[in-house]
C-alpha cells in the first residue's frame, strides 16, 4: 500500500520536476491553441497516459530503447517540440514540406499533425508523442520498471497505473487552470492567433534549448537554488528499495526456488566465445562457466584506444583490489576497433601501462562481443553467483550504482555459500570522469579512414587512395579538413609528405587522437593560432610538440574550460597514421 501511495504522489511530483516543468506549456498552450474545450484536454492527457504505459512495456520487452545514448533521447524530445512550434507558426508551410516523414522523427510528424487537425485523432497523436518525454524523470517510475515489473506484471501494473493517474490528473488540472486563465484574459479568443503564434515561438525556443543542452543547465540551477521535488521521492523510496532488495525469494537458501525466481527475471550469462588469447592468467584459459557457483563476475568490454574505456579503468582497478578477496572476479574483454588493437604486444603494453591486474580476454573475432549481444565500448555486465546477468551499464558514469550492484551481488553470494557477510564499503577512487559535462561536448568522434570519414570536409569521403587536399578559406565546425598529400586507407589516413596538415574546429575541453607512426613522427600542434601554453595534453608540451610512436590514443589538448577552438596539426617529420579524433 505504501508504494501504491508513493507511485500516485510520484505522478503528481513528476509534473513539478525540473526536467518536465518546462514542458507544461506544451500541454497548457497546446490544448488551448484552438478552441479550448474539456474534450480536447481530456483526449490529450489520457492518450499521454496510455503512451507512458505502452512505452514502459516497450522498455520491458526490449533493451534497445534503454541502450540508446542520452543524446538521442534529447534530440528526439527537442525535435518534437520544434516540430510542434513550426506547425503552430507556419501551418501552411508545414504541409508543403516534402518527405516530412524522412526528415523528422515519426513522433514529430504525429505531434505536428495533431495540432493541425483539431480533431480526436489529432489530439490522440499529440498525447502519444509526448508520453515518453514525461516518463523519464521519476525515481519511482524507474523503480517500478526495474524492480517490480520483472517479478510481478500484475503488481507492477497496479503501481504503474497509480503513477499515470497522478501524472495525468495533475496535467489535466494544470491544463484546465491554464485554459481558464487564457479565457479570462481574452488571449484564447484572439482572432489574429497571437496566442497560438506566441506558444509556437516558445516551443521553438524550448526545443532548441533541449537539443543544445541548455535545458539541463536550467534544470540543475533550479534543482540547486530553488527546489527539487525528486528529493522527496528518493526519501520516500529508500525503505521501499531496501525491502525489494531483501526479497526472501531471491536470497533463499533453497537453490531450486531461488533459481526459478531468477529465471523469470534475468537472462543467463553467455560464455566467452572464440578467444584469441588471455592476459594476466598465467597462460590458463578462463571461462564464465567455471566461475559459476563460486564467484560474482564483472565483464567489462573495452579497447585500449577508447578514451571512455580508459576513464573507467580507475574504478575497475579499485573494485578488483577491494572486492577480489570477497568473491569478485573482473574479466576485461578486449574487443578491438582497429586492426592494430588485435596485436597481442600492443594490448599487453596497454595492460602494463594502465596497471591492470585482472584477467583480460583478447576478443579479436568478436566472439564474446556477439555472445553478449554487445554494441558499445565500454559496457559492463554483472553476473551473480548463479550465473545470471543481474546488472549492466553502458558508457562512463553511474559508478556508485555499479558498485552498489557489486556489493549486493557479493552479499547474496556470501549468504548462498554460508559465508559471513563482510563486504567492505569504502569510498570510490577519485577520477576526472565526474567532471565531464557531456552536454558541453558538441564535437562527435571523427574518423580519418575511408570506411567512416563522412565528416571529411574536403576531398572525397568514403573513397580510399591518395588524394591531394587544399584547405579552404572557410572551414565549418565539427568537420575534418586535410591539407597536402594523404593516402586514405580504410581505417586511417597517412601522410605522404612533410608539411601535411590537419585542421578541425571543435567544441569541447579536451582533444584526443588515435594515431601511430611506423618510424615515428613529429607533430606541431597549435590552438587558435597559438602554442599550447597552459592547455597542453599529457602527450604534448607547451610549444605544441607531439611525438608519435606507438599505436595508441594521444592526449593533445587539456583546456581549462569548454569552448570552441581551431585545432591545427602540422606533420613536421615522419609519416603519421591518423585514425580518429575524440573529445571530452
Amino acid at each position: 500500500m505504501t508504494l501504491l501511495l508513493i507511485s500516485l504522489l510520484a505522478g503528481v511530483l513528476t509534473v513539478l520536476a525540473p526536467c518536465t516543468l518546462t514542458l507544461l506549456p506544451v500541454i497548457v498552450g497546446g490544448t488551448a491553441s484552438g478552441a479550448a474545450s474539456l474534450r480536447r484536454t481530456l483526449v490529450v492527457t489520457l492518450s499521454l497516459g496510455v503512451s507512458v504505459i505502452v512505452f514502459t512495456f516497450l522498455l520491458k520487452v526490449s533493451t534497445v530503447f534503454l541502450s540508446l545514448p542520452e543524446a538521442i533521447w534529447r534530440d528526439i524530445s527537442g525535435g518534437i517540440i520544434i516540430a510542434l512550434g513550426f506547425a503552430m507558426l507556419f501551418p501552411t508551410l508545414w504541409e508543403r514540406i516534402p518527405l516530412i516523414g524522412k526528415i523528422n522523427q515519426r513522433s514529430n510528424v504525429a505531434i505536428g499533425a495533431g495540432y493541425r487537425k483539431q480533431n480526436i485523432a489529432g489530439d490522440l497523436l499529440v498525447g502519444a508523442a509526448l508520453g515518453p518525454v514525461f516518463s523519464s524523470c521519476s525515481p519511482t517510475y524507474f523503480l517500478i520498471l526495474a524492480e517490480v515489473l520483472p517479478r510481478s506484471i500484475g503488481e507492477g501494473l497496479v503501481y504503474l497505473f497509480a503513477y499515470v493517474i497522478g501524472l495525468c490528473g495533475t496535467l489535466l488540472l494544470a491544463a484546465l487552470l491554464g485554459q481558464r486563465f487564457l479565457e479570462r484574459t481574452g488571449f484564447a479568443a484572439d482572432p489574429k492567433g497571437t496566442l497560438k503564434r506566441g506558444v509556437g515561438v516558445l516551443f521553438l525556443i524550448l526545443g532548441l534549448a533541449i537539443i543544445s543542452g541548455y535545458d539541463k543547465k536550467a534544470e540543475l540551477f533550479f534543482a540547486e537554488h530553488v527546489f527539487d521535488v525528486t528529493k522527496i521521492e528518493l526519501a520516500l523510496l529508500l525503505p521501499q528499495k531496501s525491502a525489494l532488495a531483501e526479497d526472501p525469494l531471491l536470497v533463499s537458501s533453497s537453490t531450486p526456488e531461488r533459481i526459478a525466481a531468477k529465471e523469470k527475471r534475468y537472462v543467463r550469462a553467455p560464455e566467452i566465445g572464440k578467444p584469441s588469447g588471455f592476459i594476466n592468467t598465467d597462460g590458463k584459459e578462463i571461462t564464465i562457466g567455471e566461475l559459476k557457483g563460486k564467484k560474482v563476475v564483472l565483464v567489462d568490454f573495452w579497447t585500449y584506444s577508447c578514451i571512455n574505456c580508459i576513464r573507467t579503468l580507475p574504478y575497475l582497478k579499485s573494485w578488483n583490489e577491494r572486492y577480489y578477496d570477497q568473491g569478485l572476479e573482473i574479466i576485461g574483454v578486449h574487443t578491438p576497433e582497429f586492426a592494430f588493437e588485435q596485436v597481442r604486444s600492443n594490448v599487453q603494453d596497454a595492460v602494463d601501462r594502465f596497471g591492470i591486474r585482472y584477467p583480460v580476454v583478447m576478443d579479436n573475432e568478436y566472439g564474446t562481443w556477439s555472445a553478449f549481444q554487445n554494441h558499445y565500448w565500454p559496457h559492463v555486465f554483472l553476473i551473480d553467483i548463479d550465473g545470471f546477468v543481474v546488472y549492466d551499464h553502458i558508457g562512463e558514469g553511474n559508478d556508485e550504482e555499479t558498485e552498489d550492484a557489486i556489493r549486493s551481488a557479493l552479499k547474496e553470494r556470501a549468504r548462498v555459500l554460508g559465508e559471513t557477510e563482510h563486504v567492505v564499503e569504502t569510498p570510490a577512487p577519485t577520477t576526472d570522469t565526474a567532471a565531464i559535462d557531456y552536454g558541453s561536448v558538441k564535437s562527435p568522434e571523427t574518423y580519418f579512414g575511408s570506411a567512416r570519414n563522412a565528416l571529411l570536409g574536403n576531398g572525397t569521403p568514403g573513397v580510399p587512395g591518395t588524394q591531394v587536399f587544399s584547405l579552404p578559406k572557410r572551414m565549418k565546425a565539427h568537420i575534418l579538413y586535410l591539407g597536402g598529400a594523404w593516402n586514405v586507407a580504410q581505417e586511417y589516413a597517412a601522410t605522404s609528405e612533410r608539411g601535411a596538415v590537419i585542421s578541425y574546429t571543435y567544441e569541447a575541453k579536451d582533444v584526443y587522437m588515435v594515431a601511430s607512426a611506423r618510424d615515428g613522427a613529429h607533430l606541431r600542434v597549435t590552438l587558435d593560432g597559438n602554442t599550447l601554453e597552459g592547455v597542453a595534453g599529457a602527450d604534448a608540451n607547451a610549444l605544441g610538440d607531439v611525438s608519435i610512436s606507438g599505436q595508441r590514443l594521444y592526449h593533445l589538448i587539456h583546456g581549462a574550460s569548454y569552448g570552441t577552438h581551431v585545432l591545427r596539426i602540422e606533420v613536421v617529420e615522419g609519416t603519421l597514421e591518423a585514425y580518429t579524433f575524440t573529445f571530452g
